[in-house]
């Protein structure tokens, strides 16, 4: 284990500093792009999440500078799958990439804004642990979805696995559609989330939660990510199911959603239709999104490995 400042030794080839972050099981790397050996292609990518062969994780999270197009953003993240792939937005990894900046010294106040694909998010440290987390407007359409008629995308209908579905599609950044069923158990996550990912509804794919609306006025929840598969949490999809959930009138904001790895308290406000549309079309929530992110290592990556990653 070191310390996250470059690292050499006596006879050997830089070495590159890692520091490992889960919240609510749903673990990361962060990484600093100004270290990086090597072009991070979608085969490093692959082989630094191989919990096996690599150092593990459910995606890898980059420090970049801002691109100055948002211009309060004190720092840029961008995510990426264990597939490769790039994502718009992770909502666990942003809280966990608030925590590294703030241990990192990068920031000193407790509140502040960061740049990502899916547009500026600021998330706010409070005390043990916690990050509540601005996640902008959620829609129940966008152009990630072949949708050819009018209005919101509520309580539609989709065919997958030889089924029928009802789904509402949110978009908090990224794509998700979210499904009510009657046991979360019983859901064949394995075979159904897939499906679902790569219907041509969803040109871009999407990720799928499976949820049930709990007596007390709870939601739990499993979500197949994008790119990721079954994860132990998600905080886009917590999010996307907050909000689903508030707008069809299965719970009330601020709503605890209740992932395998842990909780989120999601709050979705608002609910208005954007000006100029019609009423019970277009409408619009502010969603904030709160819960815990730690550390588990820092460390620096052994030359085998690196090689292995081409660097």
């Amino acid at each position: 284990m070191s310390s996250l400042a470059g690292a050499r030794r006596k006879g050997e080839a830089s070495l590159l500093a890692v520091s490992k972050w889960q919240g609510l099981g749903n673990d990361y790397l962060i990484i600093e792009e100004t270290v990086l050996p090597g072009s991070l292609t979608r085969e490093a990518i692959a082989l630094l999440c191989d919990r096996h062969r690599g150092v593990g994780s459910d995606g890898i999270l980059l420090h970049c500078s801002p691109t100055g197009g948002v211009p309060e953003a004190v720092a840029r993240m961008r995510v990426f799958n264990p597939d490769g792939s790039e994502a718009e937005m992770c909502g666990n990894g942003i809280r966990m990439f608030a925590r590294y900046l703030v241990e990192r010294g990068i920031v000193t106040a407790p509140e502040f804004v960061v740049e990502t694909l899916a547009g500026p998010v600021a998330p706010r440290i409070l005390p043990d642990g916690l990050v509540r987390v601005d996640m902008g407007q959620a829609r129940f359409r966008s152009s990630s979805i072949a949708w050819e008629g009018e209005g919101d995308v509520v309580n539609a209908a989709l065919e997958a696995g030889g089924h029928r579905y009802e789904f509402t599609f949110v978009d908090v950044g990224n794509p998700h559609c979210v499904i009510l069923v009657d046991d979360i158990k019983r859901v064949d996550v394995a075979s159904l989330g897939p499906a679902i990912e790569r219907h041509p509804l969803f040109p871009q794919r999407v990720n799928v939660e499976f949820v049930h609306p709990e007596s007390d006025g709870s939601v739990s929840m499993r979500v197949w990510e994008r790119g990721a598969g079954e994860t132990q949490a998600c905080g886009t999809g917590a999010t996307a199911v907050g909000v689903a959930c508030v707008h069809l009138g299965v719970a009330h904001s601020p709503v605890t959603v209740h992932l395998l790895g842990g909780d989120l308290l999601i709050e979705a406000n608002g609910g208005e239709a954007r000006s100029g549309v019609a009423p019970g079309s277009g409408c619009l929530y502010q969603v904030f999104m709160t819960g815990p992110a730690e550390k588990v290592f820092e460390a620096t990556l052994a030359p085998d490995l690196l090689r292995r990653l081409g660097w």
